[in-house]
C-alpha cells in the first residue's frame, strides 16, 4: 500500500469499501474480488480495502475490537505487541512516574496507544511514511490523537532531552522483503543505538526477540520475557531505573487477565534427581530466562538431565509457571515397544511435547498407528543422556 492508497480507504468512498470489504473477507479472495468489483469499486480501492480487511480479521487476536478501526501492514502486524502486553507495559511505565514518553520505531502504534491510554503523553516516531501514517490514523480512530504525535523521521536523530521515558521497539525484518532479521547489529535502529539509550535517558525499556543472546542483555538492566496463554510473545530490557531484578518470566493468562511474575537471577543451577512421579513442563517464559531452579525450588522439583527443561516431583503443587502430568510409564525410547503399550492400553488420541529429543512428533504419531478410543500424553526427552520416553496423563485441577 501507498499513500495514496491509504489516503482513498480514509475518504467516505474508502470506508464505504472497507465496510463492503469485511462482507465478503475471509473466503475466496478472487470471489471476495470479483464481489466488490462487480458493486462498482475501482480495482485499486477494492484490492486496498480486502487487504486491510483481512489483516483486521488477524489483527483481533492481538487487538480485540480495536481492530476493526485499525490500518495495518502484514509486516508491522507480525511485529505490533499484543494489547494485553502492552497494557502491562504502560502501567508499569505509569506506575513508574512517567508522564512523557518517546516511542521510538513505533509501527502501527500498539505501544504508543497503550501508553496513551495509561495517561502518557507519547511522541511517537518511525521511518516508513506509510507505516507512521497508519499510526497517526490508528491514534485518532482510538480517540487518543491528543495524546499522541506520530512523526517520519529517523529515531536516532529523535531529541530525547525532553521526556521522562524512551521506549523502542527496533525492526527486526528487512524494509522491502519482510524477512526476519536475526543479527542485532542489523536491526534498524541498530543495536549499539538500542543499547546506548539507556546511558541517555534513565528510564528506556527496549522490545527485543524472544530469543535474544542472554550475553548481549546490558549490564544492569532486566531482561524479561513475556508468555501469553503458554506461547512466548516477546522479551524487553528494562533499563536504568526502571531495572527491578536481573531476569523475570511474565506469565499473562488472558481468559482471567491473571499474571503471574517469577523472578530471579537467571544464574542458578536446579538439582538433578531421577524421575519422579509427576512431570512439569516449564512456561517457555520461565525457560528463556533461565529461571528454571528458581521454579525448581518453589515446587521441591529436580531435573533429570541438566540440560534439559523438565522438573520432576513427587507431589502435585499447582502453578501458573509449569503444565503437570502424572507420570504413568517410563520407557527407553523403542518405537515398537511403545507402539505395543499404547495399543494394549486402546489409545487412539496422543497429545506429544518434546524437550531433548529429535524425534518429529508429527511423525512419531504416524509411525504409532494409534486406534482406540483413550488419551494419553507422550513427552520425548534424555535421562542421564539417554532417549526417554514419558506416558502421562493429566493432573486434575486442584492436583
Amino acid at each position: 500500500m501507498d499513500l495514496d492508497q491509504l489516503a482513498a480507504l480514509r475518504t467516505p468512498e474508502g470506508s464505504a469499501a472497507l465496510a463492503a470489504a469485511e462482507r465478503v473477507a475471509g473466503g475466496d479472495p478472487l470471489a471476495a474480488a470479483a464481489a466488490l468489483r462487480s458493486a462498482g469499486l475501482p480495482g485499486g480501492l477494492a484490492a486496498a480495502a480486502l487487504t486491510q480487511a483481512e489483516l483486521r480479521r488477524r489483527a483481533a487476536g492481538k487487538f480485540g475490537a480495536a481492530a476493526a478501526g485499525m490500518f495495518l501492514t502484514r509486516a508491522g502486524l507480525e511485529q505490533a505487541t499484543r494489547r494485553v502486553v502492552a497494557d502491562r507495559r504502560a502501567a508499569r511505565l505509569r506506575a513508574a512516574g512517567v508522564t512523557t514518553l518517546a516511542d521510538l520505531g513505533c509501527g502501527l502504534g500498539a505501544d504508543a496507544l497503550a501508553a496513551a491510554r495509561a495517561g502518557i503523553r507519547v511522541y511517537a516516531v518511525e521511518a516508513d511514511p506509510v507505516t507512521a501514517t497508519m499510526a497517526a490514523a490508528n491514534a485518532e480512530a482510538a480517540g487518543l490523537a491528543d495524546l499522541v504525535t506520530v512523526s517520519c523521521g529517523d529515531a536516532t536523530a529523535f531529541d530525547v532531552t525532553g521526556v521522562d521515558a524512551v521506549f523502542c521497539d527496533p525492526a527486526r525484518r528487512r524494509a522491502g522483503t519482510g524477512r526476519r532479521v536475526f543479527d542485532p547489529n542489523a536491526y534498524s535502529p541498530p543495536w549499539d543505538f538500542v543499547t546506548g539509550l539507556a546511558a541517555r535517558v534513565p528510564r528506556t525499556v527496549v522490545k527485543v526477540a524472544p530469543g535474544l543472546d542472554h550475553a548481549l542483555i546490558p549490564g544492569g538492566a532486566e531482561a524479561e520475557w513475556v508468555s501469553v496463554d503458554g506461547d512466548l510473545v516477546e522479551a524487553a530490557l528494562w533499563c536504568g531505573e526502571l531495572a527491578e531484578v536481573p531476569r523475570r518470566a511474565t506469565v499473562l493468562r488472558e481468559r482471567d487477565d491473571a499474571v503471574s511474575l517469577l523472578t530471579g537471577t537467571g544464574a542458578q543451577e536446579a538439582p538433578v534427581g531421577p524421575v519422579r512421579r509427576f512431570l512439569y513442563d516449564p512456561d517457555p517464559a520461565v525457560v528463556r530466562a533461565h529461571l528454571v531452579a528458581e521454579l525448581a525450588a518453589g515446587l521441591d522439583a529436580t531435573l533429570a538431565d541438566p540440560s534439559i527443561a523438565y522438573l520432576y516431583g513427587d507431589q502435585a503443587r499447582p502453578t501458573p509457571f509449569a503444565r503437570c502430568l502424572e507420570i504413568t510409564d517410563v520407557l527407553p525410547f523403542s518405537l515398537k515397544r511403545l507402539r505395543a503399550l499404547l495399543r494394549e492400553r486402546r489409545v487412539g488420541r496422543v497429545e506429544i511435547r518434546k524437550r531433548g529429543s529429535a524425534l518429529e512428533p508429527e511423525k512419531l504419531r504416524r509411525d504409532l498407528r494409534l486406534s482406540g478410543d483413550e488419551a494419553a500424553g507422550l513427552a520425548l526427552t534424555r535421562v542421564a543422556g539417554a532417549p526417554t520416553v514419558l506416558v502421562c496423563r493429566p493432573v486434575p485441577a486442584g492436583g
